[in-house]
This record gives structure tokens, C-alpha cells and sequence, in this order.
């Protein structure tokens, strides 16, 4: 049930009661251990997931920086880590994407910071371990992870990192960098698909990440089905050079499949090489990405735009799942989001655009997978729990809460918080129903 649109504070706080003797805000004292099945791999069996003989359907969520939130000597941060994943887990969200590249220097700006590998070939010790333990405690939880090697976009460091360490050149970051251009900063980082060196750096870290050894389990990555599977990067994609691309993917995932036979492989990227990429042998599924503000679709300053940027965001669904069900492979929506009401960043600002938009989506993939559609699963932007901005509305610094937003976005834009008590009603009720799909 949705909370009503209108609510005001004493029917909030009566909900805020009923959560906590449903237990959904309040933390487990502890798991009795992964159920039965939680050690076999997540596997592709025509457009379905199965774990086993059962099918697998999932409400998932981003939670990109749970390695940094779990880093050796962070100890504030593993405590929060573990706070945060039980929350998830009474919410029955049961996947989560999470970077496993991040790229320095550390003093870059709009960065993830501390990062995986501050110099080229240079791993921090300690973030890798942050992921050793988000991977550990998610089995616990019995969760599963995508994990995210790379990232077209600079707030991880990313290709356009990857081309500065090759010797191309300055990163031009696009906004918010004073002056900056999407357009010119896309025109650079196309250049990966055709740089040798930077696809060769990249290459190497794909190796490093899969040959990987948990230092705390002493489970072998490749052997870990935690892991549900490996995705190249965040979003790449080429505008330009198509060929060049397709072929970058196809070798990259190649080169994973040679490594490990357990994890599927996805490329990340969608667009117009979708059909493109997904038909390659050694990727498993595909993935889509749904953001209507950043497509110009919807402005929160006039809630007028809304209806019409639902009706688009069906649409694009719709476009993807076309494509996918030619391929006969299954089909995630990794990534969808949408601002507070009047595009807020408060924590304590209203979200009714919000419920109903995941509402609508979340409906389609539910009941895309109830009818063995194509569409097998949904992966919410993004989970910010308890961490809060410094400052709502401003960039994120070194020493600030870990939010769902990127460090180059404004802080409280997309995030779903802890205390958001009709998204985790929302949420919860989606979570049960897909366990339904069997």
C-alpha cells in the first residue's frame, strides 16, 4: 500500500511506527546463513535467470560504493556497510551493482576517493579489501553482485583516465567544471575504443579483478557465486565509431570468459549497438538504463512535463525489450531514477513523482517476468540509506557520507534514504513479489 500523496507528518510518523514493528527500519541482530541454493552460480537459461532448477527474478539496487564503505581501517564505514545491508535485506532487495574499478589520482576532482587503483597497475590495499568484505557480508545476506569494472563516465576515474595515463592528454571534465561540455568530453573519451594502451590498461585490470583471491574468505572470485556477474563498464558506448566499440566489447568479454566460466558477462551499455553487443557469444544479457531529467524529458520545476516523461520511459522499456527478445537473452533495467518533487535535494522533501514513477516501472518488470518475458529483474538508483549530504544540492568531498549520488551530481538528487517510509513500503512489496516468480 502507498502512502497517501497528500500525507502529513502524524500519518508519517504513524507509518514510521508500523515499519518498525514490521522491521523494515529496524536492524536484524544477525542471519542464521545463506538458504539452501545460495552457493550455486547465477545462470542464463533462454530469456530467463535461474540459480539451480528455480527462477530467478530480483529487485535489485546500485550501491557503487560499498568497497570504499567497507575499506580496511574504515571502521566507522564497515560498521555502516553492514547497517546498510541488513536494511536491504529486510527490504528483500537481493542484488546490488557495485564498482570494481575506480581509477586516481585520489586528488582529482568529482572523484571517487579513496579509488581502487590510484596509479596505473597501483592497487589501495584497503579499498580492495572494502570489497572482500561487502562480498562476504552479501553472502551472508544471501545477495548477489554485479560488479562494474569500468565506467564511461570521470566520477570513478574511469576511460577518461585510462586515456590521461596513456599520454592523450588533460581530462576536459564536462559540467559541472567551469566551462565544461558534455559534447567535448564525450569526443574524448571515444578515443578508448582506438587508444592500444589505454585498452591494454584496462585489460590488465580486468585480469587483476577476475584472478582476485577474497582475503578474507580465501574464495576465489571465480569461484564465488556471490558474484552474479561481471559488467565491462558504466554506460560506455560510442557515437562515433561503432565498429570499434562492438569490438572492444567482444574482446574484453572474451577475454573474461577465458579467465572464469562460472559469472555471466554483460557489456553495460545500451543505445544503438544494443542488438549489436548483446548478440555476442560471451555476453549473457543485456542491460537498460531509464533517466528521464537527464534526457530532457522531465523537468521537476514543472510537474506538468511528468505524465509525458512516464509515457517515454515506457516507451524506451518497451524499445529495449524488443531488442532483447530478438536476441532470446534476458534483459535487466540496471539504472532508473527520478528527483524529489521541484527537484529538491532535501532528505525531508517530498517524493510522490518518485513513488509513482518506480511504481510504473516496477510494475512493468514484474509483470514482464511473471509471464516469462525477457525482462528478469530491476536494479533501483540508488541506495544512499543513512548516509546525507554535507550540504543538499552541492558536489561531494572527500570526508562527506557516501549518498546514492555520484560525487560530480548533486547530493540528494536521485537518493533513496532509510528514512524514506513510503519507498520502503514500495519497495518491500515489489521485493515480495518478485520472490513470487519461481
Amino acid at each position: 500500500m502507498l502512502l497517501p500523496w497528500d500525507c502529513d507528518r502524524l500519518t508519517k510518523f504513524m507509518f514510521a511506527c508500523l515499519l518498525l514493528v514490521l522491521g523494515i527500519m529496524d536492524l536484524p541482530a544477525a542471519y542464521a546463513g545463506p538458504n539452501s541454493g545460495d552457493r550455486e552460480f547465477v545462470q542464463v537459461q533462454g530469456r530467463h535467470f535461474v540459480i539451480g532448477a528455480r527462477r530467478y527474478a530480483y529487485l535489485g539496487t546500485n550501491l557503487w560504493y560499498a568497497a570504499n564503505l567497507g575499506a580496511e581501517g574504515n571502521t566507522a564505514g564497515r560498521a555502516r556497510l553492514v547497517r546498510e545491508l541488513d536494511r536491504l535485506a529486510k527490504l528483500g532487495v537481493r542484488n546490488l551493482r557495485i564498482m570494481a574499478g575506480t581509477e586516481g589520482p585520489d586528488d582529482a576532482p568529482w572523484r571517487m576517493s579513496p579509488s581502487l587503483q590510484p596509479r596505473p597497475g597501483e592497487y589501495n590495499q584497503a579499498v580492495l579489501s572494502g570489497l572482500d568484505f561487502a562480498l562476504v557480508e552479501m553472502a551472508k545476506r544471501s545477495m548477489r553482485a554485479v560488479l562494474c569494472l569500468g565506467n564511461y563516465w570521470h566520477w570513478s576515474g574511469g576511460f577518461a583516465q585510462y586515456l590521461q595515463w596513456a599520454g592523450v592528454g588533460p581530462i576536459p571534465y564536462p559540467p559541472p567544471a567551469e566551462g565544461g561540455d558534455w559534447n567535448t568530453y564525450k569526443g574524448y573519451v571515444e578515443q578508448f575504443f582506438t587508444n592500444a594502451a589505454a585498452k591494454a590498461a584496462f585489460a590488465r585490470h580486468i585480469e587483476f579483478m577476475v584472478r582476485r583471491v577474497n582475503s578474507i574468505s580465501q574464495v576465489a572470485y571465480t569461484d564465488d557465486p556471490t558474484i552474479m556477474s561481471w559488467e565491462l563498464a558504466n554506460e560506455p558506448d560510442a557515437y562515433d565509431n561503432k565498429r570499434a566499440f562492438v569490438d572492444w566489447v567482444a574482446d574484453s568479454a572474451r577475454l573474461i570468459k577465458s579467465l572464469d566460466s562460472h559469472h555471466l558477462v554483460i557489456s553495460g551499455s545500451e543505445g544503438e549497438t544494443m542488438q549489436d553487443v548483446n548478440e555476442l557469444s560471451d555476453i549473457d544479457y543485456g542491460t537498460t538504463h531509464i533517466w528521464v531529467q537527464n534526457a530532457g524529458w522531465y523537468n521537476p520545476a514543472d510537474p506538468r512535463t511528468y505524465r509525458e516523461a512516464v509515457k517515454k520511459a515506457i516507451a524506451s522499456l518497451a524499445k529495449s525489450r524488443a531488442v532483447m527478445s530478438k536476441v532470446g537473452k534476458p534483459l535487466v533495467l540496471a539504472e532508473f531514477g527520478i528527483a524529489r518533487d521541484l527537484g529538491r535535494y532535501e532528505a525531508e522533501a517530498p517524493a510522490t513523482h518518485r513513488l509513482h514513477f518506480f511504481n510504473k516501472l516496477l510494475g512493468r518488470v514484474y509483470s514482464a517476468a511473471k509471464v516469462s518475458d525477457e525482462l528478469a529483474g530491476a536494479n533501483f538508483w540508488a541506495w544512499g540509506g543513512e548516509g546525507r549530504p554535507r550540504q543538499p544540492g552541492s558536489s561531494w568531498s572527500l570526508g562527506d557520507d557516501f549518498t546514492g549520488d555520484p560525487p560530480h551530481e548533486p547530493q540528494g538528487w536521485y537518493s533513496i534514504y532509510d528514512r524514506d517510509i513510503d519507498m520502503a513500503l514500495l519497495l518491500k512489496r515489489y521485493a515480495g513479489l518478485f520472490r513470487t516468480i519461481h
